[in-house]
């Protein structure tokens, strides 16, 4: 076998290969779009590059057909805010062969080792942890959109070479034809009509004040979390512009109290339901395709991809109230019958509670494994939030 550095059109058509020879005959999975995977590898739009650098390669056999790959990744603004420093590798996929996948993780924490990184999570992304981040260990059905998929073995090959269960991420699915319980409704319209409450929708004329109320509810409800840094509002500005296509304005909310800006909530209708008939390319006709199937509603799940309260209101059912506000919206798009929650870190017991109380079934589960180069020192789990040492 050969390990390539993907750098030249040969070696990216091997790592976009690879993938579909992986699931050729799983129907859960849904190939991504193969732009959007080179778009979180070009500084010219994955704004990552601004504080970090990643590199990738791909595994051949001897007849030169891809048979592993794997990327790496340091945010320097992050990585050295943990005990060890900490860089991250993803876009992992591998036959099952614990020697290819060895020398996969070997040759991503060689590169990290030589840049002063101590230790390295997987499977993770070089962005935001809301898209394609974690090991899917429990759940192999279709996955909603920027959740990842993998085979069940995977999960062998990362704790057998020497990873770790640095937190757990729960999926909950929603079904929208089963009434929420009757106390949350009661409390959630009771909030959501109190005076001084007011909550809005995202539409794109307003964009620029969306943004600034987004990184401020952000900024605020993040901050004491471990390792937080606060969003930089080029970034949001840069996946609205993106992301376009996918949004839908009237499934984005804002809450206030007193025209203060208090509680985000921001969800997607689920076009992995698309990208499964796509095979992975938007060329002209695929995207001609995405429109039709898009026109045709035959999305009939979401995702919910963020919700966050700032501190003073976290106990206020503010959360409730939003997905009151939601439902009213909800019941305007029938199509959809069901909503993804996810994900859910078990470092967060708060957010766990929420999606339970709304009848949300859990369903899947994700790993974020962590490796420390040197075994030897004492590895510990991702903290609790509220625990004493955060608070």
């Amino acid at each position: 076998m050969q390990l390539n550095k993907v750098n030249n059109s040969e070696t990216i058509k091997l790592f976009h290969q690879l993938p579909h020879i992986i699931y050729k005959n799983d129907s859960n999975w849904a190939a991504p779009i193969q732009g959007m995977i080179e778009n979180t590898f070009s500084p010219d739009k994955n704004p990552s590059f601004k504080h970090g650098e990643a590199e990738r390669w791909v595994i051949t056999d001897n007849q030169g057909q891809p048979i592993g790959r794997i990327a790496a990744f340091i945010n320097y603004d992050k990585a050295k805010t943990f005990e060890q420093p900490t860089g991250g590798c993803g876009y992992y996929e591998c036959i099952d062969d614990e020697s290819v996948s060895k020398l996969l993780f070997d040759t991503a924490k060689n590169w990290l080792a030589e840049r002063g990184m101590e230790a390295m999570d997987g499977p993770v992304n070089f962005g935001e942890n809301y898209m394609n981040w974690g090991l899917l260990v429990d759940g192999f059905m279709p996955q909603g959109y920027g959740m990842p998929y993998n085979p069940p073995y995977y999960q062998k090959l990362f704790e057998n070479y020497g990873f770790q269960l640095y937190f757990k991420q729960f999926s909950y699915h929603l079904d929208y034809s089963v009434p929420f319980p009757e106390r949350f409704w009661k409390i959630a319209g009771w909030v959501a009509q109190k005076p001084g409450y007011s909550f809005k929708h995202f539409n794109y004329d307003d964009t620029d004040q969306f943004i600034k109320d987004f990184c401020y509810i952000y900024d605020e409800a993040w901050r004491f979390h471990e390792h937080f840094k606060p969003l930089d509002p080029q970034d949001l500005r840069d996946f609205l512009k993106d992301s376009k296509a996918v949004l839908d304005p009237e499934m984005i909310w804002f809450a206030y109290h007193e025209d203060e800006p208090i509680a985000l909530f921001v969800m997607i209708p689920d076009i992995n339901q698309i990208l499964q008939k796509l095979n992975g390319k938007l060329n002209f006709i695929n995207t001609l395709k995405f429109l039709y199937y898009k026109k045709k509603k035959v999305i009939n799940r979401t995702r919910i991809l963020i919700m966050g309260v700032i501190p003073k209101f976290q106990k206020s059912g503010i959360e409730s109230a939003i997905f009151w506000h939601q439902d009213k919206l909800m019941k305007k798009k029938p199509q959809y019958t069901e909503v993804e929650l996810s994900w859910a870190g078990d470092f967060n017991p708060k957010i766990v509670s929420l999606y339970e109380s709304v009848g949300g079934k859990h369903v899947k589960t994700h790993y974020t494994m962590r490796y420390l180069f040197d075994q030897s020192k004492p590895y510990k789990r991702a903290p609790i939030i509220g625990s004493e040492k955060d608070e």
